[in-house]
Order: C-alpha cells, then sequence, then structure tokens
C-alpha cells in the first residue's frame, strides 16, 4: 500500500484529497499547525474517523517510506515536514499536483474558475449531477450542506465514473495545470495577485480546455476570453446562451425566471442566480435538460460560511458567518444583505498580510460604498501577521481608508476578543452580525459562542 502525507491537511483543498487519496486504498497521513495549536477539533475529528492518521507537523511524522509529501500552497521551505522530506530525498509536490493528476484520469472534466462564486457554482454542477445520476466525482474548497450527514469532511462526493468537478484556484497559478473538456469563468476580479496576471492566468485556462468555454456575459474580462466553443450566461443580457430575469428577494432566498418558467434558490443574494446560470449552462453541456438542472437546484443547500445563517436569538438579531476575503465577493455578500431592511454589523478579518497590502484600499472603498450610515464596520489585527516581517501592514490603514471614503461607523479593534465585546456592548435588537474572512479555521467558532452570547 502506497504511504503519502499531507501537510496542512486541515486544509480545505487539502482535507478533500486526503480523503479521497484513503478511499482509493491509500495509507493517507498528515500534518497540520492548527492541530498542533489545539484547534480545528471537529476537521480533527472528522479525519480521524476517515481513518487518516495525524502526526505533529515538526518533521518527526515524516518516514523514510513515504512516496510523497503533498504540502500546501502556503507553506514554505522551511516547515520542518517539508525540510524532513527534503532530508530523505522524498518527492515533495503542490496540492495543485494531485489534483491535476485526479481530475486527469476522468474521461470527461469540468473545471471551475473565477475569483468569485467558484466554489458554490462548483458545489451546484456536482449537486446537480449526482442528483440526475450521473455519479461524478467532485473536489470542492468548501463543505457542502447537503452531505454534512456523510463520514467525513463533507467537501466532495467520490464516484469513478465518467465525470470529475473541480474548483481550480488562480491565486497561485495552478489553474494552468488543468486541461478540461469545459471550463467555466464566472468572473475576474482583483485578488491574490495583478490584474495583468489574472488574466493570462484565465486566458491558459480556456486555451487549455478541449471542449467549451463557459462565460459570464456580465463580466467583461470573463466575456473577452478566447476560445473557438464558447457558451455565455447571464442576468443582464437577453442574447446571452442562458438568461435569468425577475430577480425578486424572498424571506428564505431568491427567486428567478428562467425560460419561462419561475424557479427559487434557499441561497440569499441575485449573485447566486449568476452562480445557478453557470451551473445548468455546464450540466447542459453533460446531458441534462436545462430545466431539470434549475428545478434541482431548488434542493441545494449552499455551501457552509458562504452567508451563512448560524441563528437568531429572541432579540432578532441574525447571525451570518461567511468566506468574503476579496473587494468584490465583500461587496456582493454585503450587498446581498442589504437587500433587506436592517442594520449591518460586520466584522471583517484580512486573511494575510499580502492580500491586506494587495488589495486593502479596494475593500475600503467597497464596505465605504456599500455600508449605510447607521451600518457598523470592525477589523481585528489581520490573520497570521507578524509584527517583524510585515512592518507597515495593518488592519488599521484599512480601517482608516474605509473613514477617507466617508464610512463614519468603521473601528480598528485590534483582537477578536476585543470585536466580541465590542458587537455583545452594541448590537440592538433585529441588527444583523456578519463575521467575514478565511482561512481562520476559528471564525465560524466564533460566531457560534458570540450567537449564544447574544
Amino acid at each position: 500500500m502506497t504511504k503519502i502525507c499531507f501537510c496542512g491537511i486541515s486544509g480545505n483543498g487539502m482535507s478533500p484529497l486526503a480523503q479521497i487519496m484513503t478511499l482509493k486504498g491509500y495509507e493517507v497521513y498528515g500534518s497540520d499547525r492548527s492541530f498542533d495549536d489545539g484547534r480545528d477539533a471537529k476537521n480533527k475529528q472528522a479525519l480521524l474517523d476517515m481513518g487518516i492518521r495525524l502526526v505533529p507537523q515538526d518533521g518527526s511524522g515524516i518516514t523514510p517510506d513515504t512516496a510523497t509529501v503533498y504540502v500546501s500552497a502556503a507553506l514554505d521551505e522551511e516547515n520542518p515536514d517539508i525540510k524532513a522530506a527534503r532530508a530523505l530525498n522524498i518527492p515533495v509536490k503542490q496540492r495543485s499536483d494531485l489534483l491535476a493528476e485526479l481530475f486527469h484520469q476522468y474521461p470527461f472534466g469540468i473545471a471551475v474558475g473565477g475569483t468569485s462564486g467558484k466554489t458554490t457554482t462548483t458545489a451546484m454542477i456536482g449537486y446537480i449531477l449526482d442528483m440526475q445520476g450521473q455519479k461524478p466525482c467532485l473536489i470542492n474548497g468548501g463543505m457542502l450542506r447537503n452531505y454534512e450527514l456523510l463520514k467525513g469532511l463533507p467537501n466532495f462526493i467520490y464516484n469513478e465514473g465518467k465525470y470529475c468537478v473541480i474548483e481550480a484556484d488562480e491565486s497561485d497559478g495552478s489553474i494552468c495545470k488543468y486541461r478540461p473538456q469545459v471550463a467555466l469563468v464566472n468572473n475576474i476580479s482583483h485578488d491574490h495577485t495583478s490584474m495583468e496576471n489574472l488574466v493570462k492566468y484565465f486566458q491558459t485556462f480556456a486555451d487549455n480546455t478541449t471542449g467549451t468555454l463557459v462565460v459570464n456575459d456580465d463580466c467583461e474580462l470573463s466575456r473577452n476570453l478566447r476560445h473557438a466553443h464558447k457558451v455565455s450566461f447571464s442576468v443582464k443580457n437577453p442574447s446571452a446562451d442562458f438568461f435569468a430575469d425577475n430577480i425578486k428577494c424572498l424571506a428564505d432566498g431568491i427567486e428567478y425566471s428562467f425560460r419561462g418558467q419561475t424557479f427559487r434558490l434557499h441561497l440569499f443574494g441575485a449573485f447566486n442566480v449568476s452562480n445557478a446560470l453557470a451551473a445548468i449552462a455546464v450540466c447542459s453541456l453533460t446531458g441534462v435538460d436545462p430545466l431539470a438542472a434549475a428545478k434541482t437546484l431548488e434542493g441545494f443547500s449552499g455551501i457552509k460560511r458562504r452567508l451563512e445563517i448560524v441563528g437568531t436569538d429572541k432579540r432578532g438579531i441574525t447571525l451570518i458567518d461567511d468566506f468574503a476575503h476579496n473587494p468584490s465577493k465583500i461587496a456582493s455578500s454585503l450587498s446581498a444583505l442589504k437587500e433587506y431592511p436592517r442594520r449591518l454589523l460586520v466584522m471583517y478579518q484580512s486573511h494575510s498580510p499580502f492580500s491586506a497590502y494587495n488589495t486593502g484600499s479596494e475593500v475600503a472603498a467597497e464596505v465605504a460604498r456599500v455600508l449605510g450610515p447607521d451600518d457598523i464596520f470592525v477589523m481585528p489585527e489581520v490573520y497570521m501577521l507578524d509584527k517583524e516581517k510585515d512592518k507597515g501592514i495593518t488592519a488599521a490603514n484599512i480601517i482608516n481608508e474605509a473613514k477617507k471614503d466617508g464610512l463614519k461607523n468603521a473601528y480598528f479593534l485590534e483582537t477578536k476578543e476585543n470585536v466580541r465585546r465590542f458587537i455583545l456592548e452594541n448590537a440592538k435588537d433585529g441588527d444583523c452580525i456578519v463575521i467575514m474572512g478565511a482561512r481562520d479555521n476559528s471564525l465560524p467558532d466564533f460566531s457560534r459562542q458570540l450567537l449564544a452570547e447574544l
């Protein structure tokens, strides 16, 4: 039995691959700093339940009989496990290398790209194909609420059939590694790297697509990607191949019209209609009837931490947990919540010093644009900030920019504990509290504890 190790195994990109390789018969073990620090207990137990052995991330678990060590893109050569693997001449590969290898084993590959919405859209495609009896393999970056009762972490569906559906990440350029039969580009906006690099990545992704490229007609950069066979979707242009209109916000989701029929999604935000159209368009290329796909999505429960309602207390205060972490995602999520008449009290934690430096001013501008005069915006310090290495980078800069952009109620509170106290002291009946941020897996528990205290 081939033995492989996953370094950073609790991550949303690593954990589905580790679980799938276990089901394929490999001997899988892994490490994560979160586990060593006593965090991510639920993830840890879920992986143990799958039969995956966990070791400390100090290099001691790396043994000579290990065939390959797969690492998260967030780790560098100073990581103890990577150093140990190098010393033993064990191959060290990126997560995306394994994802590409698995993806290309399937006869029909579907890859979902875009700076916003790809996790939800990937899940929608996998859900439609699964409910339509196509038995897909789905490898996703978020937890699928429809599959929460299954063993392990619900961020994958494993089958050895015809279709493999993956979320293709542009942040590190790994989107260029995949050769899909069908590729989707939801949108292209500033995140992770320069716009010039992003456009190059997505054009390479399009060039590598052997069949059909599905593009969002409402995004100019997506629409302008070059490919011999393109299919478009839109909520603005009736001439697009897949078009929806009459979008209405409901108390429990959203309603829209598509090809003469009315459908509902149990998700918030008009942007999810675009995601649904993208999924319907992709699935139509596998032979699924578009109206049947739209009807199937009425049973789709969404992704954890994508505008997830944690709960509502006796005072009518609703708490939302959200993964948004770049300017367009933050704007989309807050705009969706502003469709409802209530005050927003928003905490956003920037997920990395690079993100805070690269897109902080854009985040400030979008937050100031979307939030109203009564809404409140607070930030703790940037996640994983090293004050010695990351000098000059601080969430306080983003707050100051937001104030300059006209947002009156914006506060830098430094720690999540300070945020907790501030929210408990300032929340009013009927408020909507939003906890936003990526990478920090303690945020869901922070949200739930906060709701309990409210």
